[in-house]
């Protein structure tokens, strides 16, 4: 049988190349790419034309076999590769070999402040991503932290623009090196989960450009991304997915995109705007890309037959289609018709230490009275960890990031680990139910979560035990069930869910020493802080949660993490909230509704700045094992002129006795300015690693465009001369060093 398929295909392709005179494409490898894309195109029927720019299942598009081009296959993972579903269903293809290794979140990655972790970060991945078969990573996400109710923050990197460009365009870089292509997401202002696909965002063209654009912009420009995928919301009444504004003025012609837009799932609403606005590759999750109905009727998607006929009709033209062709045919050269791909790797050895190199470098330590941490664990130590999220998988929920991990260490389990290694006593406490779920489109986590007892039990027996414990380990935060860290939902209020603070609360009139370990991906309202004397912020971390946890509780790895956003005390500590922008007012239809960013730029630190108000945890915030000390801030001139840079040189030096990594910020301030601006923005930071006593100059070079505001007279940034300070610390609340210069 083998070898009658084999005559059989040689047949075939001697009958394509010689007689039919259709030569495969990836034989003329000798021509440049866009040659060849001329080439390919000029061979193309209209049908081949138009099933290459939309799906035909639910995570592929088809290739065009008579030319030896394949099918192209995305899958979702910004964090991990996501199980293979059926070709038509959400459902998992109940495959055997689909398990993956699960990275941190890319909050924990954005705490990092570290582009040299964020690109392992995509190398990593794009190496399991290829050694599966997948052609183009669905994420990374970049919208901006704007309000700690957005159920999808854990899939982003913070409120800062800066910082978010500065991480994005590595991690890009590393995973296309794999020759697989990034998608970028959500373009853009998809800022919230509330009625996502029917929100009109209502923003100054200042505050769109300053704050909810340039990590996209650094995407493009610097790491160069292949993909990238419209939001679900509107934006001037006009939905992102084909945005004539947002993807033809701004992305294609201002910014030179030259890869492909492809909408969210569902994200595309109408063929007439599809065409003209940008799209290039329609997906979706029904017959018409939006809605639920028959199955398998991918070309009734809006830029399938609809877009056919309007050809043949003459309403569009067959230059229309070639420029999504064009575009669509660079992304297939690049990746599945790039004959330097590798094999890739899965769940390699190499991958787990990244997961845990990491998540080390993402743990933010928040508090540590007395020195609590790290834990001096002796065969006498007794410890007692309580709380749900010790023993609860975060892997498997959360919507489209949801993964099938071939291992997840739980906290208590990689704690449990350390104290066997040290001889130390460790027991466990539930202390509260939060969710049981453990399901997510058919992937299981396997776990019974059931619980018997009530409340007042689950924390009387905490207690009793938290008595004799040296120590107590509390693990908990939020989960990724609907409205908690999850896509589609917003959480519903901000406080810690579940009663968590009356078991902490209990817990501490009995015993002093509580370690609180918080898990999630955003900030929640946390009124017993006095009661615990020290706490650290954990993220959802993946494969290897529970080793990296004990590794910062122990001290084996020094914490070096740093908030990627503001942690307010309440919701009036946020911009959005302050101002009653969020959610937005529905509009007489009950159908749309309108979000008018009233904070305009100042989201996050720019507007507890602004109001003086001090913050849980300021941006930027993040201690250590270890003690640093900045000092002797230089410039090496007093002065900018047009084309000119400033570098800042500041010595760092540890004066602890343990080694450690200090992050050096950066902001300015501008002096005087013909518009408001905010009191100071994050332009600079290194990350800067020290033994006992040594000490290093770190060098941070600025030139004008971190002097910049959009001015929206011009419709374009503005420079004007004039004094800046140049202010560094460790945390946007911690400025320990300035200096003054001019922009000429």
């Amino acid at each position: 049988m083998k070898c009658y398929r084999t005559l059989v295909g040689c047949v075939l392709f001697f009958y394509t190349v010689v007689i039919h005179s259709q030569t495969p494409v990836y034989l003329n490898e000798n021509r440049g790419i866009e040659e060849r894309i001329n080439d390919v195109i000029r061979r193309m029927t209209l049908d081949e034309k138009i099933s290459v720019i939309h799906a035909q299942s639910k995570f592929s598009s088809r290739g065009v076999p008579r030319l030896g081009l394949p099918d192209f296959w995305t899958t979702d993972g910004p964090h991990g590769i996501r199980p293979d579903v059926l070709w038509d269903e959400w459902e998992q293809a109940g495959q055997t070999n689909d398990s993956c290794v699960a990275f941190p979140a890319l909050t924990c990655l954005a705490a990092t402040w570290n582009p040299t972790i964020a690109m392992l970060y995509g190398k990593s991945l794009g190496e399991e991503a290829l050694y599966r078969g997948k052609d183009m990573v669905l994420g990374p996400g970049v919208n901006i932290y704007r309000t700690p109710l957005n159920g999808r923050n854990f899939e982003y990197l913070g409120e800062d623009p800066y910082l978010s460009s500065q991480m994005v365009a590595p991690y890009i870089e590393g995973l296309q090196s794999n020759g697989v292509a990034a998608c970028v997401k959500h373009y853009a202002l998809n800022n919230n989960e509330y009625k996502r696909s029917y929100t009109n965002i209502i923003i100054s063209d200042r505050a769109l450009h300053e704050i909810y654009l340039p990590a996209f912009y650094s995407a493009v420009t610097k790491g160069h991304t292949w993909g990238l995928m419209g939001a679900y919301n509107l934006y001037n009444n006009q939905h992102n997915c084909h945005n004539d504004f947002m993807l033809n003025k701004i992305l294609k012609h201002d910014w030179k995109f030259d890869g492909v837009v492809i909408s969210d799932w569902g994200g595309c609403h109408n063929t007439d705007e599809a065409v003209k606005n940008g799209l290039d590759i329609e997906f979706g999750t029904g017959t018409d890309g939006l809605h639920t109905g028959a199955k398998n009727l991918y070309d009734y998607y809006y830029l399938a037959n609809p877009f056919k006929q309007g050809i043949k009709d003459g309403k569009y033209t067959m230059q229309q289609l070639d420029e999504k062709v064009r575009r669509v045919l660079r992304l297939f050269f690049r990746t599945t018709m790039n004959r330097n791909r590798g094999t890739g790797f899965l769940c390699s050895d190499s991958h787990y230490a990244a997961a845990r190199k990491i998540a080390n470098e993402g743990i933010v330590l928040l508090k540590n009275q007395r020195n609590l941490l790290p834990l001096k664990l002796t065969p006498k130590t007794k410890l007692l960890v309580v709380g749900e999220n010790a023993i609860k998988m975060m892997t498997v929920g959360g919507g489209s990031s949801s993964l099938k991990v071939q291992r997840e260490i739980s906290p208590l389990a990689g704690i449990r680990e350390a104290c066997r290694v040290a001889g130390a006593t460790c027991e466990y406490e539930r202390g509260y139910v939060g969710d049981l779920g453990g399901t997510y489109n058919g992937v299981t986590t396997g776990q019974d979560l059931s619980e018997k007892r009530n409340t007042q039990q689950l924390i009387a027996d905490a207690v009793k035990k938290a008595e004799n414990a040296d120590y107590v380990i509390f693990i908990g935060g939020l989960n990724k069930a609907n409205h908690q860290d999850s896509e589609s939902t917003d959480r519903l209020n901000y406080e810690i869910p579940y009663n968590q603070d009356k078991v902490i609360k209990a817990i501490s009139k009995i015993n002093k020493n509580i370690i609180f370990v918080n898990i999630s991906g955003n900030a929640e309202g946390i009124n017993f802080i006095d009661n615990v004397p020290a706490m650290i912020q954990a993220w959802y971390i993946g494969s290897e949660a529970g080793n990296a946890i004990a590794d910062i509780l122990t001290g084996k790895a020094n914490p070096s993490g740093k908030l990627p956003f503001t942690w307010g005390k309440t919701l009036n500590d946020y911009g959005a909230h302050a101002t009653g922008s969020y959610p937005g007012v529905f509009r007489s239809d009950k159908k749309y509704l309108d979000e008018k960013y009233k904070e305009d730029i100042y989201v996050g630190y720019r507007w507890t700045d602004k109001h003086n108000i001090k913050p849980l945890f300021a941006f930027g915030h993040g201690l250590s094992y270890t003690t640093f000390k900045l000092s002797n801030l230089r410039k090496s001139s007093e002065r900018m002129a047009e084309g000119d840079s400033i570098t800042f040189t500041i010595n760092v030096k540890n004066i602890g006795k343990v080694a450690g990594a200090e992050v050096v910020q950066l902001y300015i301030h501008d002096d005087k300015c013909s518009i408001d601006r905010p009191e100071k923005e994050l332009k600079g930071f290194q990350k800067v690693y020290l033994k006992p006593g040594q000490n290093k100059d770190v060098n941070i070079t600025i030139d004008k465009t971190a002097l910049g505001f959009w001015d929206e007279t011009k419709d374009g940034w503005n420079y004007e001369k004039g004094s800046f300070k140049a202010l560094v610390g460790n945390a946007s609340d911690n400025i320990t060093l300035k200096t003054s210069f001019k922009l000429m």
